[in-house]
């Protein structure tokens, strides 16, 4: 409800914007808003203007410290109105004319109203975009949760990015993006945390497509930083949400969300669960050597993710926060990879195999906080560990009269990671309209991974991958009535060294510098421009530079680089926000130069030229370019629509094998998502995406599009949910491809998509929310509950 009224706030206040009143004659409304108990500002509060009749006039928002501004007031009487939830509303009446045109209101204190004590911690019914100077957010709703069971299965309605087959993710059409939770890097592969993460455990998205100096410089084509539940209410509270999938096979989810907080001290818990079955079927036909191999995979996953932590209030000035988050994972594939040879004379070949993994991460996070006398001047320590131990089993077995001399056997691969960050921040506003903020950060990497197999055509190994990266940052920026900007730089030294079986086989060390520069423009009230530049690195993964063969089928061996060179990014985009009388839009333009570009590709073994190697290179330099645009429309006040559409282009060079290629390719897509609301308790949902075909170095994806349907019910005073899902009505959520190099194929795969949801969510508890406003780490928010 908060974002409703804030959106037609918004919408209204475009007639102010448009004012063609000279601004000299303008009048203006100045204040803060505090809590009258805690006397603490009350951020995201809801300031409205409206005459004496009761229409709006125009609005805002109150910042981080409670401040507001309501400018370009015409002559005439209004009444300024101050809204937040589980405050009594507060209202004054003002009269702009003659000399009397600024009106600075000074402290105003909100009461908490104990009827609205119960279910704080409220999940919206609408996922919202909120388009801030460096990133998106993407407030998780109900919407969303109930659209899938995992993160994974969400990100494809959430505009910019896309999830494949294998669960791998994109963002611009980029699959080199760094996934932060918290704010913190893990030890997890990205498309196994996306399967890892319960839906119904994220509060919101943030997606930065060109951060700023302050932030590692990691991840090719921007950072995609999930927000877990966590809040801070006085009294104890919770949320427990629960559901199943059924399709082909059963899936469930569920997490429980519970705090308590009681003087200085806040304690939070968050446990979140999913599991069950999927398949992957596929069929990859090879027309230069006349067969067909039919994979399938049959997923059997648990997952476990538990997040506890303290928040001690010290005084005003000093604050000590700690939390774990522990991630639990087992489960793996069973499966069969069958090569058919359309020659009846030949021999045909099947594979069947088991895959077991387990894996645990164990992190732990310290933070304290001073904050000195004036407002916003602050230091933050923050130490961040965590590790991962992982095991893998797998057992592979051949038949069929082309075995030759496939014998079966059996892998086993003990990975153990660690990453250790230290961070020292310090943030000055030398006045109401300048800030300097600088750091310093230690990164420290260790991995380790024992391969053993029963394989005498293999051979045991013992990879060890360590790196270490040393960091300073700082930035300096200004605004003002219209304009504000900001500067920055960071610097790093990099250090990484890889063994193989006690032999050094790469070593490396370096200095790079990283600039980023950010500009807006504020039309008025209603309109935003922003400019932005930033230079990015996109480091190689255990997983690309491991010479240990990942996977392997009768036709095809996965294995690492370690001779990968990192590639590097220089990024321009302009962005423009746009809130009018039924909706808003926004809209974006964006340019890359990609320095060494990082790719997967599919070579002809070297040592066996009937197999194929699937491994990763540095190509030449590349370019991409595109436009997104994405908006809300409400035409009437029970139909809400969430149209957004896409393109890429980018430029490819690269050696495949022993050609050069360079292709040029364009890929769109659009999105819509619509509700419905029956009545105040029953809404209706309807999605759909369509992405378009493309053409890339080595492959040419077709297009593919989908469809879900949903209902949502409200009942027992709003405080329980039931919702029902119908995803890919039409069964059309499939991946095809075809390509010549290596050889001339055509690839199908698809998964089992067409399901029905059904979940259940229910909020209990209640007391009287004290927000917290402190820095994150590679999250640079600030929300009521600190720093989780």
């Amino acid at each position: 409800m908060k974002q409703l009224i804030l959106i037609l706030i918004l919408v209204w206040g475009t007639f102010s914007g448009n004012a063609k009143t000279n601004p000299t004659e303008l009048g203006s409304i100045t204040g803060q808003v505090l809590d009258s108990e805690l006397k603490e500002p009350i951020p995201y509060a809801t300031i409205t203007v409206t005459t004496p009749e009761g229409e709006i006039t125009t609005g805002a928002v109150t910042s981080a410290d409670g401040s507001f501004s309501v400018e370009k007031l015409k002559d005439g009487n209004y009444i300024l109105k101050v809204q937040f939830m589980g405050y009594k509303p507060y209202s004054q009446e003002i009269k702009v004319i003659g000399g009397n045109r600024q009106f600075n209101l000074g402290a105003i204190y909100l009461e908490p109203e104990v009827a609205q004590l119960e279910g704080v911690d409220i999940v919206a019914e609408r996922s919202t975009i909120e388009q801030r100077i460096d990133r998106k957010v993407v407030n998780v709703g109900k919407d969303l949760t109930t659209t899938g069971a995992s993160a994974s299965e969400i990100m494809n309605n959430i505009p910019s990015l896309a999830v494949d087959q294998d669960g791998n993710i994109s963002m611009r059409g980029n699959a080199n993006v760094r996934i932060l939770v918290d704010g913190k890097p893990t030890n997890i592969p990205a498309a196994q945390l996306l399967k890892q993460i319960p839906s119904t455990s994220i509060k919101s998205i943030e997606l930065i497509t060109n951060p700023s100096a302050k932030y590692n410089p990691e991840g090719m084509s921007g950072i995609i930083n999930i927000i877990l539940h966590k809040n801070s209410n006085l009294g104890f509270n919770g949320n427990l949400n629960t559901g199943v999938t059924i399709g082909d096979n059963t899936r469930y989810t569920g997490s429980l969300d519970m705090n308590y907080r009681r003087g200085k001290l806040n304690f939070f818990g968050n446990f979140g669960a999913n599991g069950g079955k999927r398949e992957q079927i596929g069929v990859l036909q090879n027309f230069t050597n006349d067969y067909t191999e039919n994979i399938r995979f049959l997923n059997n996953n648990e997952s476990y993710l538990f997040k506890v932590g303290v928040d001690y209030y010290l005084n005003d000035n000093n604050t000590f926060s700690f939390y774990t988050n522990q991630n639990y994972y087992l489960g793996g594939p069973i499966g069969e990879a069958n090569i058919i040879f359309d020659n009846p004379g030949a021999g045909n070949i099947y594979q069947d195999f088991t895959i077991d993994n387990e894996n645990v991460t164990h992190t732990y996070n310290f933070v304290y906080n001073h904050d000195f006398n004036s407002e916003g001047h602050k230091l933050i320590l923050e130490a961040d560990h965590s590790t991962t131990d992982g095991e893998e089993i797998a057992r592979f077995e051949y038949s069929g009269a082309g075995v030759g001399d496939l014998d079966s056997y059996r892998d086993d691969v003990e990975e153990d990671l660690s990453n250790s960050t230290f961070n020292l921040d310090y943030e000055n506003p030398f006045s109401k309209t300048a800030k300097l903020e600088l750091g310093a950060e230690a990164r420290l990497r260790r991995s380790s991974n024992d391969y053993r197999t029963t394989n005498e055509m293999l051979e045991n190994s013992h990879y060890d991958y360590d790196n270490n990266i040393y960091s300073f940052y700082s930035t300096f920026g200004q605004n003002w009535e219209k304009w504000s900007y900001q500067l920055g730089a960071r610097v790093e030294r990099y250090e990484v060294e890889a063994v193989l079986d006690g032999d050094l086989v790469y070593e490396t060390d370096y200095f790079t510098l990283y600039p980023s520069a950010f500009l807006s423009y504020k039309i008025n009230e209603m309109k935003t421009l922003q400019i932005s530049y930033g230079r990015r690195v996109d480091r190689p993964g255990l997983n690309q530079v491991n010479p240990v063969r990942e996977f392997s089928t009768p036709r095809l061996t996965q294995v690492g680089n370690p001779e990968l060179d990192p590639q590097f990014t220089n990024s321009i985009e302009l962005n423009y926000t746009h809130n009018f009388k039924k909706g808003s839009f926004t809209g974006g333009v964006f340019y890359r130069l990609i320095e060494d570009e990082i790719n997967q590709v599919l070579l002809i073994d070297p040592e066996d030229p009937s197999r194929l190697l699937l491994t990763y290179m540095n190509w030449k330099d590349n370019t991409a370019y595109g436009f997104e645009l994405g908006g809300r429309y409400k035409p009437f006040s029970w139909w809400s629509l969430n149209p957004s559409f896409e393109l890429y282009n980018r430029t490819e060079k690269g050696i495949v094998g022993e050609e050069y290629l360079e292709v040029e390719s364009s890929v769109y897509n659009f999105r819509l998502s619509q509700s419905f609301n029956v009545t105040k308790k029953l809404t209706l949902q309807l999605f759909g995406m369509y992405r378009s075909s493309t053409e890339l170095l080595q492959i040419r994806p077709e297009e593919f599009y989908f469809m879900n349907a949903g209902a949502r019910y409200s009942f027992l005073k709003d405080k329980a949910t039931i919702s029902l899902n119908f995803n890919d009505i039409f069964n059309t959520q499939e991946f095809t491809f075809t390509s010549d190099l290596p050889y001339e194929q055509r690839g199908h795969f698809e998964s089992d998509s067409q399901t029905v949801y059904l979940g259940f969510s229910y909020r209990f508890g209640g007391g009287k929310n004290k927000a917290l406003s402190r820095k994150q780490r590679d999250d640079n928010t600030e929300s009521g509950g600190g720093l989780f």
